[in-house]
């Protein structure tokens, strides 16, 4: 039997999970760490952190699935995206903390960019939007504000990294630096023409080129881990966004085909194959995965907080004891009693990219309890999914069949069902609910000929469960008008 660990290095935790060559899980483990607020709207993580509990998880994994590192045929990464490192290339050291792609620090700088006329630029070459999101800004203000860091950076002794890149340097012991296409298409620096890096942007930007990873395939034999980080020296060969690699995870592997995951944000991908698909909506054009230098695309619709408003219930508000505990909750209570809840703590995403926009929770009574909370705060999950499938089905001139669903929040009945209702389209859960784990590994896998093709793998992929939209279209349309009601109060 052949074995892929799979790093999946999240927004709140850092996860470990171990595949055998039939897709089945042999073990996993999991570990959170600070999240670190330094003012409103600001979002950063001790690189170091990510790095030690991604260490501690994997060598955990290992030990609950009794086997050796020398057992591993492969380790696959998949990573939180736009999450911005820069550090020295000696020592290794970061210069500050990761900058996370929820902060919006660079927000003043985007419009100034875009009061500049430059939004079409990097629209029409990176198939982004000029938002503080991506990681290009982000670099630019670690260079702009650690002291001196531009004049480090054009000596090219700095090196940027997304997630991806800091985990495969400090994997190899910095004799690695690299990304992959899909990591790359999330930065406002990657020519999806090219797939290139494009000077044009990093000159504007005041970004050193020697700063930038090398680009390559989403799966392939990078180098090796060190062998006394967890007893072998194991090929890593697997690397894709977290959200490109649950689109593979999922099988979404033709184009037409898309997926949501309900993580700390929602992100849903639909395949558009060799096309770039340029949308007249507000939504994203990325790279999906690149295979044996072929690139292949998607279109992206980003919510910024999905899972995270369940951890802000339990948290701050300490309404749940646990996020599990929500659906028992919001059970208590037969509808929402017309509360509605935009969770806009860090802004909206797509399709309304408003940076300024912030919670709000309305249609309060007297009446309103802590269940009409939860189930408003699921609603307001499924609600902001339904807006970019809608804007997504525009774009691409395609009704989506179905849509397959994981995350954590996945396993939530209730709000599948809602999901289901409010978008009028069948729900399509899987039973392996760890797609992002799942598709690093498949992509380590298929580099190291533990399967031979894509076709072997979906030929692994098994359903869980269907939920069939239930409501009338007079159900679905007073729901609506009261989420877009709602909506206008939050927005800036």
């Amino acid at each position: 039997m052949k074995y892929v660990l799979a790093l999946d290095q999240g927004t709140t935790s850092s996860r470990t999970i171990i595949f055998d060559q039939t897709g089945t899980i042999r073990a996993s483990a999991q570990q959170e760490f600070e999240q670190i607020f330094p003012e409103p709207g600001l979002v950063e993580h001790d690189p170091s952190a990510i790095w030690t509990s991604q260490l501690k998880v994997a060598r955990e994994a290992l030990l609950k699935a009794n086997l050796k590192a020398s057992e591993i045929t492969a380790v696959g990464i998949a990573n939180q995206r736009e999450t911005t490192l820069v550090w020295d290339r000696k020592s290794g050291t970061p210069l500050y903390n990761a900058i996370v792609w929820q902060d919006r620090r660079t927000s003043a700088f985007c419009e100034t960019l875009r009061s500049q006329g430059y939004n079409d630029l990097f629209r029409e070459k990176t198939g982004l939007l000029l938002d503080p999101y991506f990681s290009g800004t982000k670099i630019k203000w670690i260079l702009d504000h650690v002291e001196g860091a531009s004049e480090k950076a054009r000596r090219g002794e700095l090196a940027f990294g997304t997630v991806d890149t800091w985990l495969l340097w400090n994997l190899s012991g910095g004799r690695i630096h690299m990304t992959d296409a899909s990591n790359a298409s999330r930065t406002l620096l990657y020519n999806l023409h090219t797939g290139t890096w494009d000077n044009e942007l990093l000159e504007l930007l005041a970004i050193p080129a020697s700063l930038m990873p090398e680009i390559v395939d989403s799966s392939r034999i990078y180098g090796y881990m060190q062998e006394d980080l967890l007893g072998a020296s194991v090929p890593i060969a697997g690397m894709a966004g977290d959200q490109q690699a649950a689109l593979f995870g999922q099988l979404c592997t033709r184009p037409g085909m898309a997926k949501n995951t309900y993580g700390t944000g929602c992100f849903m991908l639909m395949n558009t194959g060799s096309q770039a698909v340029r949308p007249e909506t507000q939504l994203l054009t990325t790279v999906a995965w690149q295979l044996k230098g072929e690139l292949q695309y998607a279109l992206e619709g980003s919510v910024f907080v999905a899972g995270a408003v369940v951890q802000w219930l339990r948290d701050q508000l300490g309404i749940i004891s646990s996020s599990s505990k929500i659906e028992t909750l919001a059970r208590t209570v037969p509808d929402n009693g017309g509360v509605y809840f935009v969770p806009a703590f860090t802004g909206l995403g797509a399709p309304w990219w408003d940076p300024h926009a912030r919670g709000t929770i309305s249609g309060l009574t007297r009446g309103a309890t802590a269940g009409h909370l939860a189930r408003a705060a699921l609603e307001g999950i499924a609600f902001q999914v339904e807006d970019v499938l809608d804007a997504m089905s525009s774009a691409s001139g395609v009704a989506v069949q179905e849509l397959r669903v994981d995350g954590g929040a996945a396993a939530n009945n209730l709000l599948m069902q809602f999901q289901a209702n409010i978008s009028n389209t069948p729900i399509i859960r899987p039973k392996c609910l760890e797609t992002t784990a799942a598709g690093a590994a498949y992509l380590a896998g298929l580099a190291t000929g533990v399967w031979d093709s894509v076709d072997a793998l979906a030929s692994q992929w098994e359903m869980d469960s269907t939920f069939a939209p239930a409501f009338s279209e007079d159900e679905r349309s007073a729901f609506k008008t009261g989420w877009h009601r709602a909506l206008q109060r939050a927005k800036s």
